[in-house]
């Protein structure tokens, strides 16, 4: 019975260590270097959905910094009673249910989880794919793709961003922070590739 505690808190422990965010979050070598099976799942939504590395890590650095089960917190009534959540969005890409089950649908990825980093790298890729398919935003421009991605297709298309200069500052931070992320990822790039 001891010995089975004791598993059953070294598994509760093993679990919790395996979705630690990364401790440094601005340098994409560092991160890869400490999950390391993070580069290949990012290297597999790249060459699926042709959307660059650096820009699915600054995505997903923004909307969740690397929390697998991030979600919005809950607003307080009277200061002190947590109420509903107002959006659904969940895990690593902060993605609503809605935009994820269309996304398995699409995708062809049925059991995907917004806890698990594979499949939010390839959500947000596929996410970038659809706008570069459907409005003709390169893959590369992540100010823009990211306006996409928090205001939906349609949003962006009636520039709902342009009543928000908090979000376009937003996306500005998330596109320097993707050619940062790019350029220190020229670095490494033949060591992780080695590894992989």
């Amino acid at each position: 019975m001891k010995s089975r505690i004791i598993c059953l808190a070294s598994l509760a422990v093993l679990s919790a260590c395996t979705t630690m965010p990364p401790k440094n979050l601005e340098n994409i070598c560092q991160i890869f270097r400490e999950k390391d099976d993070w580069y290949q799942a990012t290297l597999t939504s790249a060459r699926r959905w042709g959307v660059p590395i650096a820009v699915q890590m600054a995505i997903i650095h923004q909307e969740s910094s690397f929390v697998a089960d991030a979600q919005p917190p809950r607003p307080l009534i009277l200061g002190f009673i947590p109420w509903f959540r107002s959006s659904s969005a969940y895990g690593y890409p902060q993605a609503k249910d809605e935009t994820w089950a269309d996304y398995q649908q699409k995708a062809g990825n049925g059991w995907a989880d917004r806890e698990d980093f594979a499949d939010s790298c390839d959500f947000v890729a596929w996410y970038c794919a659809t706008s570069n398919r459907k409005l003709g935003i390169p893959t590369s421009d992540t100010n823009n793709l990211y306006l996409t991605y928090h205001e939906g297709l349609g949003g962006y298309q009636r520039n709902s961003f342009l009543t928000k200069q908090w979000l376009m500052n937003t996306a500005q931070k998330v596109h320097q922070r993707a050619l940062r992320y790019d350029a220190q990822l020229a670095s490494c790039r033949q060591e992780l590739e080695q590894k992989n």
